[in-house]
Order: structure tokens, then C-alpha cells, then sequence
């Protein structure tokens, strides 16, 4: 049983959604966790608290009071979890949460809880895209709660659009991914860098390249779901933010320098897996450039080779993984940078594969390592990617220590 001995709180809220709560119950006992119940009031019109008693096999709370002169510790229910799911989590639920409103036992016990918390949302669809909803899950967001984002589906309603909770099937698929942490990442901190860079050339135009920072962020993401405490320095990208990961923005190399330069001694392990730009104008315009009829020459300068840099401070108890983009006698110029720039990994990938590189969901990688080993990989999906990197690093590591 992939659950055994966790402890896991359910919020119940208010949704015709709540009748999936008792096979979410079902699903979780049945892999061995420990549930207990704690439902809002409006939840009771949708599901009745005997039945998820009866399948959680605690008594569901609804009241702060339990009976004359006791009452439920929300304080203690927040100690007693090792991960509090909301689901489903209706607009109000969301909202109290967002502003602490401590208007219900379940909003308070969220006050008082030091685990992870979840919420999955369910609504109809212009009460899931309304700005103020948005706005309390990113509030939520930014508080450290992860959202299970709704799907598209029908909905109670009748129309068809995002606001359907997960399935309870996919909610277990998540909790039991969460609790299948590997231990030697746990506490261990890593620092991501991910995207382009942005090299002024004047006010309004400037030299880049292609990435859009996916093969990062899908990196830092998987390093936070196996345990890891993820910082992650992006360049320029339109893609959101992985949950649990504090992310610095930067824009140009010498901010990404000074920000990996800031961070690097605080990091277990460094993937650096951001399209630096090597060059960069010598001289910023101080005003748009106009066009005439003669060219233009713009005179550059190299920028710091960050991930140099950081090999030659790398300490004992450091791993550094980088990555190699190329375009031609690929395996010759990745071994060359896994031995100059001091890498215990080098993740491969070459332009000449379809579906690898830059603007893809997907890539094609050979990793390198150190001791000489070297692993090729099929075209895959980038978040499958990312765990074969961090498999073969955490492989890496283990056998150092052997």
C-alpha cells in the first residue's frame, strides 16, 4: 500500500462535486492512509457526513463545538496531517482561504496547518475565469498551496468549460506521486537556472535566442515534487511559475550571473540549464537606433561564462549539471565542456534531432557523466526528461558516496 501510515485531512466544501469526495475517501483508505473529514456546512447538502464517516472510519467534523463545554482543536487537526487536500474547493472556500477568514472549522484548521495543503477547485465556468476567483488562487499560490487546476468538461450547469474537479482517481495519481519522495532529496536544495537572456542593444531592441525556459522549469518542478528546495533564476519567459519554487527573474546575462553568483554557495546541486547568451553589445544605445540607408555594425563583447565560474567555486559537497546544445560533433564538444567547466553531468541535445531543443514539449538527450558513463534516451515528453536528468544525477550521487 502506497499510503501506509500517512495522514491525510479532506476539506469537503460546498459543490455537487463533494459526492466524489467519499470514492476520493474510498481510493485513500484503501492504499492505506489514514483520513479524516472536516466538511463546511453548505457541504452537508451535498453529501452526507455518515457517509464519509463510515468510509474514513473517524467521525466528520463540521462544528468548532463538539459537544457542551468541548470543542474540535483545529490546532491539533493541523499538527495531526501530513497533507490536507480541499476537494472539491468551492469559489467561497478559495476566497476564505485566500483572506485567513476564519468563517468555517475547515478554514481555520488551514490557518493552523504546517503540512502541505491542496485545494481542487470545482465551479461553473464563469465562476472559475472571473478575475476575483484567479485572483485568490494566485494569492493561494503564492502562500504555498498548490492547486490542482480544474478541467474542462460538462459541468452541473450544462455548459461545457474548465471548472470540473479532478477525478478522484487523479487526485490518489497526485497524492501518491507526493508521498513517493526520494529520501536523499529531501532538504536538499538546488538551484535551476532556465531560459534566455535578453542583451540590450538599445532601448527597444535587443540580441536573444529561441528558449522558452520549458526544459528548466520542468526540471524545478520535478526536483520540488521529490522533495527538493527549488531556486530557480529564469531569464525572460512567458510560461508560469512551478509551484513550491522560488523563482528570480532576471533579464540579462550579467543579472544572471550576479543572481547564480548571489546564490551558488546556499545550493547542494546546479543544473544550469538556461541559453546564456555568449555575447553582448559593447555599447547600449541610450536612444532607439533610427534606420538609414548604410549598415549597421554592432560591436560585441563576451559575457561571463556563468557555469565556468561557478565550476571552478564548486565545494566538495556540490553537483553541477549542465547542458549542451549543438549543432554539429555534439558528443566531442560535450565531453569537452563536462571536462573544462568542472560538470559532474552534461545533458546533450542536438538541433539535428526532430523535436529536440528549443520551443519543444519535447527532447532528445544523451547525458554524460564524470565517471565516463554515458546514457542515450528516446524523444519524450520534457517533464519525462527532467526525471530521467535528476534519475541519473541522484544515481551519480549515490554511487559518489558509495
Amino acid at each position: 500500500m502506497k499510503l501506509h501510515g500517512k495522514k491525510i485531512l479532506l476539506g469537503v466544501s460546498g459543490s455537487i462535486a463533494a459526492y466524489k469526495a467519499a470514492q476520493l475517501v474510498r481510493l485513500l483508505i484503501k492504499e492505506g492512509a489514514e483520513v479524516k473529514v472536516v466538511m463546511t456546512a453548505s457541504a452537508l447538502s451535498f453529501i452526507t457526513p455518515l457517509t464519509l464517516a463510515t468510509l474514513s472510519k473517524n467521525p466528520v467534523l463540521t462544528e468548532f463545538e463538539k459537544e457542551e463545554g468541548r470543542w474540535n482543536n483545529h490546532v491539533e487537526l493541523g499538527l495531526w496531517a501530513d497533507l490536507i487536500v480541499v476537494a472539491p474547493a468551492t469559489a467561497n472556500t478559495l476566497a476564505s482561504m485566500a483572506h485567513g477568514s476564519c468563517s468555517s472549522l475547515l478554514s481555520v484548521v488551514y490557518l493552523s496547518a504546517r503540512c502541505p495543503v491542496w485545494v481542487a477547485p470545482a465551479m461553473d465556468l464563469d465562476m472559475y475565469v472571473h478575475p476575483a476567483t484567479q485572483r485568490n488562487l494566485d494569492q493561494l499560490k503564492s502562500d504555498g498551496v498548490r492547486v490542482l487546476d480544474a478541467v474542462h468538461g460538462e459541468l452541473a450547469s450544462g455548459l461545457v468549460g474548465q471548472g470540473r474537479m479532478l477525478e478522484p482517481e487523479e487526485i490518489l495519481s497526485e497524492v501518491e506521486q507526493f508521498f513517493s519522495v526520494i529520501p536523499i532529496w529531501k532538504g536538499k536544495r538546488v538551484l535551476i537556472t532556465a531560459g534566455p537572456t535578453r542583451e540590450p542593444i538599445d532601448p527597444v531592441r535587443y540580441i536573444s535566442n529561441h528558449s522558452t525556459g520549458k526544459m528548466g522549469y520542468q526540471i524545478a518542478a520535478r526536483a520540488f515534487s521529490m522533495g527538493a528546495s527549488v531556486s530557480l533564476v529564469s531569464g525572460p519567459v512567458s510560461i508560469p511559475a512551478p509551484e513550491g519554487v522560488q523563482v528570480y527573474p532576471v533579464v540579462s546575462a550579467q543579472d544572471m550571473f550576479e543572481k547564480v553568483e548571489q546564490l551558488f554557495d546556499q545550493h547542494d546541486i546546479v543544473i544550469f540549464a538556461a541559453a546564456v547568451a555568449d555575447y553582448t553589445p559593447s555599447e547600449v544605445a541610450s536612444e532607439k537606433i533610427k534606420k538609414d540607408d548604410g549598415t549597421l555594425q554592432i560591436s560585441l563583447s563576451k559575457t561571463k561564462d556563468i557555469a565556468g565560474e561557478m565550476g571552478k567555486r564548486k565545494k566538495s559537497h556540490q553537483f553541477i549539471v549542465g547542458f549542451a546544445l549543438e549543432t554539429n560533433r555534439e558528443l566531442e564538444h560535450a565531453q569537452s565542456k563536462l571536462q573544462r567547466k568542472n560538470f559532474d553531468l552534461v545533458v546533450l541535445n542536438s538541433l539535428r534531432d526532430a523535436g529536440a531543443g528549443f520551443g519543444h514539449d519535447t527532447n532528445k538527450i544523451t547525458i554524460l557523466r564524470k565517471d565516463t558513463k554515458m546514457f542515450q534516451f528516446e524523444l519524450k515528453d520534457k517533464s519525462l526528461v527532467a526525471d530521467d536528468i535528476l534519475n541519473c544525477l541522484l544515481d551519480y550521487m549515490n554511487g559518489i558516496k558509495k
